[in-house]
Parts: C-alpha cells; sequence; structure tokens
C-alpha cells in the first residue's frame, strides 16, 4: 500500500546483497489469489483520496489497538499461504522479513501451524502499533521505538526490540546535488524559505491546496510533492508562490534543501526527514494509522503537531530557518536511528544468507 513498505523493503534488500546474500522482494498483495489484492490495494488508495471516512471506520473495526476482540487479517492472509511455502522453498530462504502488516499475519499463521520452517522476523515500521501488525506465531519484531517493542511484548509476548528505521545511507550524508535544489528553489522564490509538504507516492492529503496558499500567502516557498497525482499537481502547480512536483528520485538531495517538512502520514517520508535533519511539523494527519502514528511522533519529541493554521506558521517560523530550536529538534530527531535491522536479523538467524 504506497510506496513507504516497498522503499523499506528494497533498502534491506540492498544491504542484503551488498554483503553478499541473495534477497528477494514479494509484494504479498501478488500472492493474493483472484485479484484480491488488486482489489484491496485500489480501494485502500480510494478511500485515503476521497473517502478517508471509510478508512477511519475500517481502522477502528480491524486495526486498533485496545481492549476487546476485533476481526483478524489472519482468513485473508492465508489465502496466499501456498504461494509463500512454496517460494521460501524454491528460492531456499533462510528468513522472512515482512514490512507489511498483512504478510505479518501470514507469517505468523504459517508459523504457528508449521507450515513455514524457516524464522519469521518482523519489521513493524509503524510508530503506532496496531493489532494487524500481530502475530504470536512470528519469531520477534523490530521496532522504531522503545515503546512500540514495549507494546508487542505486553500484546503477543513476542520477544521484541528497538532498532530504529532502515533508510538509504544518502539520508544521513547529503550529496552535491542539494545545492541543484536550493538553486531551483531561490531562483523560483527567492528569499522565501522552501518547505516541503508531503503527499505520498498516491498524492493523498486533507486541503492540500489550502494548506500551500497558506504558506505561500506567509513568506514560505511551498514545495509540494504529489507523487504520481498527476491532477493534483497541476491543480496546485496553478496557486502562485507554489512549486508542485511530481514523483522525486533524488530525496536525499532535496530534503537538506529544505526548512521543513509538513507531514501526514508519519511514514517513511518523515522517517528520511529525520534521517536527513529536517524537523518535522505533523499537519492535517490520514486518518488511522496516520493520524496515530503523526501524533505518537510527537509524543516521543520526534516531532511536532500543529492543530490550527496559527500552530503550523508558528512552528514554521520556529523550525524551518537555523536557531537552537532547530539544532535541538535535530538532534533529538537523529536518537532514533540506532541499529541495522538487517544485522539483527542476521545474528537471528546464525548469519544464514538471506
Amino acid at each position: 500500500m504506497g510506496a513507504g513498505h516497498d522503499t523499506v523493503a528494497g533498502e534491506l534488500a540492498r544491504r542484503a546483497r551488498e554483503r553478499g546474500h541473495q534477497a528477494d522482494v514479494v509484494d504479498v498483495l501478488a500472492l493474493l489469489p483472484y485479484g484480491l489484492g488488486t482489489g484491496l490495494r485500489r480501494f485502500y488508495q480510494s478511500s485515503v483520496r476521497h473517502f478517508p471516512w471509510a478508512y477511519a471506520f475500517l481502522y477502528r473495526t480491524f486495526l486498533r489497538r485496545g481492549p476487546g476482540r476485533r476481526p483478524s487479517g489472519v482468513p485473508l492472509a492465508r489465502l496466499a499461504g501456498s504461494r509463500l511455502t512454496d517460494l521460501v522453498d524454491r528460492t531456499g530462504a533462510d528468513v522472512v522479513l515482512p514490512v507489511f502488516h498483512l504478510a505479518a499475519q501470514l507469517t505468523g499463521h504459517l508459523r504457528s501451524r508449521g507450515r513455514l520452517r524457516v524464522p519469521s522476523a518482523v519489521f513493524l515500521i509503524d510508530f503506532a502499533v496496531h493489532r494487524q501488525w500481530l502475530h504470536p506465531g512470528n519469531d520477534r519484531y523490530f521496532c522504531l521505538t522503545d515503546e512500540a517493542a514495549r507494546e508487542v511484548r505486553e500484546d503477543i509476548a513476542v520477544p521484541a526490540e528497538t532498532t530504529g528505521p532502515a533508510v538509504a545511507p544518502e539520508f544521513l550524508t547529503p550529496g552535491p546535488a542539494a545545492a541543484q535544489w536550493s538553486s531551483r528553489f531561490a531562483r523560483f522564490a527567492p528569499g522565501r524559505p522552501p518547505v516541503i509538504l508531503s503527499a505520498g507516492a498516491w498524492g493523498a492529503g486533507s486541503h492540500l491546496s489550502a494548506t500551500a496558499g497558506l504558506l505561500a500567502a506567509q513568506g514560505f516557498l511551498p514545495v509540494v510533492l504529489c507523487g504520481r497525482n498527476d491532477v493534483l499537481r497541476e491543480r496546485l502547480a496553478e496557486i502562485p508562490g507554489v512549486l508542485a512536483l511530481g514523483w522525486v528520485a533524488d530525496m536525499p538531495d532535496l530534503m537538506p534543501a529544505a526548512g521543513a517538512l509538513v507531514d501526514n502520514a508519519a511514514g517513511q517520508t518523515a522517517v528520511q526527514a529525520l534521517a536527513a535533519g529536517l524537523p518535522v511539523v505533523g499537519y492535517r494527519p490520514l486518518p488511522g494509522h496516520g493520524e496515530e502514528g503523526v501524533h505518537r511522533m510527537a509524543a516521543l519529541g520526534l516531532t511536532e503537531v500543529a492543530e490550527t493554521e496559527s500552530e503550523l506558521l508558528v512552528a514554521l517560523n520556529r523550525l524551518a530557518t537555523p536557531g537552537p530550536d532547530r539544532d535541538l529538534r535535530v538532534a533529538h530527531a537523529r536518537t532514533l536511528f540506532r541499529a541495522d535491522v538487517l544485522t539483527r536479523v542476521m545474528e537471528l538467524c546464525d548469519a544464514s544468507p538471506v
């Protein structure tokens, strides 16, 4: 769902191959029969873009952590069971590393039934733990924060530890192309601090035009990442003072050239920003796990949340330009990155090839 899970899986595969191991990236939705995976993806995309209330309802019904029983994702996930076990046997895999909650349901189910004979180590890439990530059949969980790891241990009594996120090394060491972005911003809007607005790969967000227009009117340069949503990009490009971009391939260079990120999902873009030393302000988050994740990040002191337009402007005026508040926020965010999750997975498997 979206590009965040793909980005994490791709980075873990890159690290494995760099160390001489074999790594196969598999979309669990593609393993579902009867076109169910395609249907689920389209439904989720439509919900996030056009009917956020629908996803909010599903999140409360199926995913939200808390007391009481809720429907399980296992009945759906197990439809992909035979295809996954066949793939594991065919590739000779020594471990399966889910980075998506439906995949974690599948591997937990298969391990508990003895059908998956290699360890399943779940990399839980959300800040807010929801119950569809959790299945007691999995061998271990690797989490972004101590709080997430503690919740896993409390809810399903499976070993869980904190590694922090996995991002490409380029985000930690800005490249020379960052200067090109700085020059582009300066030519487009001289003297205005650039602020990135992220709408994810699908270009989803609430009142993006209004937010971009507000920032432009208040002396910022809104740089809106519209993903693959060309309709959104064309609409925002018509707003004076707004730089609307499509899919950006060189995010490690773009981020250091900006002053802050306005985020609505607490996903991989926010994590990449923290790695790049870019302060993050949560604003108008997507419903469900996006909203919970945005507030969880702020509660941990990694980011800030703005509930109103005034709060957004106050936060950006403090964080989007050099100063002590910005320095403290950046330094604290860097503490999130602790260990290489792939190293811990390999240790779990006695350093067997992936």
